[in-house]
């Protein structure tokens, strides 16, 4: 509960959500086997919902006393555990990026740590099969704890590790703090994100991913139902069931797609640019020519070379990014139909409600209605 990051909070959140259904008196503790100590001769939990140590899960294995533990990389041996499904966000990063053209690949993310393992692995299974190479950087975290005595040595390896980079790439990355300072290395390089770089970060920390520009595409891994399910299980233990012979884990909730990876890629160099200038100003009412005077070459030959290497025209593709960031703009606000047609570039709600049914085949409010639901 020290850090604040949403892991934390909300896998307490889901584990409060249960105790209170239950009734149980739930308290919080620091993380020490000193919480054992028995007070006149009485052992002081039913239960314990941790991220388990080593001490913590050998004390209360002596004691007899039900633990279940929620820290991925717990050196903690033998222990029940319910876990988020690392390895499904790593396959759930390359379907997105490769749904958005891109054919080359990196992987940021911590040393010795399972969850960035897993992650490599699920982005594996899906890229490598495909003829897919992943370049990675890995490091380790704690040189950039505390009072980061590592932090000069990380930010030049990252810059360096950029500069081997062939453009454009989409990136996957363990952490979405990690995922800003990715982008300052890339805009020292000169290269700018989303355009020619492409971010999808881990764990859809608001605060991170809303600001500054470009707002972060990220991976829900639903805490909140992972601490849920931890109470679940640390229920049937205090019940006197068998405690499960493997680790229990829980697929994330969905990826949210924000600016970070709000372009299509492209090596055509001039496709490229006409790609960035959208993905700058789609929210104003361009048109096609204003792309074309932004490439400096003439109509017909950006509609080839663009539909080329999109597979698709200008037009549809400012379209196209107009309709994402509107399911965004949907999600995150109440704001109208034709507060959003004004924000987007449409002519009016009712051309905004038109276009939007064509493409996703259900009207705003329904899709709106839907995914609240699902929220």
């Amino acid at each position: 509960m020290d850090w604040g990051y949403k892991r934390h909070l909300e896998t307490y959140a889901g584990c409060q959500r249960y105790a209170n259904e239950l009734g149980w008196n739930s308290v919080i503790t620091p993380n020490s086997p000193r919480i054992m100590e028995a007070e006149d001769g009485r052992i002081p939990f039913d239960g314990i919902l941790a991220r388990a140590t080593e001490p913590l899960a050998e004390t209360a294995l002596e004691m007899g006393v039900p633990l279940v533990n929620v820290w991925v990389n717990s050196p903690a041996k033998n222990v029940p555990s319910v876990l988020p499904d690392f390895e499904e966000s790593g396959r759930m990063a390359a379907d997105h990026l490769l749904g958005r053209g891109f054919r080359r690949f990196a992987y940021l993310g911590f040393q010795r740590e399972r969850d960035a393992s897993s992650q490599l692995k699920g982005l594996r299974e899906v890229l490598l099969p495909k003829g897919f190479g992943i370049s990675t950087y890995r490091f380790s975290r704690t040189g950039l704890e505390g009072n980061a005595p590592g932090w000069e040595k990380f930010v030049a390896g990252l810059e360096k590790w950029v500069e081997t980079w062939a453009t454009p790439i989409g990136v996957f990355v363990g952490n979405d703090l990690y995922c800003r300072y990715l982008i300052e290395a890339c805009r020292t390089k000169g290269l700018q994100v989303p355009q020619e770089v492409a971010i999808v970060g881990t764990s859809d920390e608001s605060a991170i991913c809303s600001s500054p520009y470009p707002t972060l595409t990220s991976i829900d891994m639903d805490f909140q139902h992972i601490g849920y399910r931890a109470a679940e299980a640390l229920d049937s233990l205090m019940n006197g069931e068998p405690a499960p012979g493997s680790s229990e884990y829980c697929f994330p909730k969905a990826l949210i797609p924000r600016q970070s990876t709000d372009s299509r890629s492209a090596d055509d160099p001039v496709v490229s640019k006409a790609l960035r200038f959208i993905g700058e100003n789609g929210q104003q009412r361009i048109q096609v020519d204003d792309v074309v005077l932004a490439t400096g070459i003439n109509r017909r030959t950006l509609e080839r070379r663009f539909r080329a290497s999109m597979g698709r025209s200008i037009a549809e593709e400012i379209t196209r990014l107009r309709i994402e960031r509107s399911k965004r703009l949907m999600m995150a606000t109440d704001a109208s139909f034709k507060s959003l047609a004004v924000d987007l570039g449409f002519r009016n709600a009712d051309h905004f409600c038109k276009v939007f049914g064509r493409i996703e085949k259900i009207s705003p409010s329904q899709y709106r209605k839907r995914e609240k639901r699902k929220g």
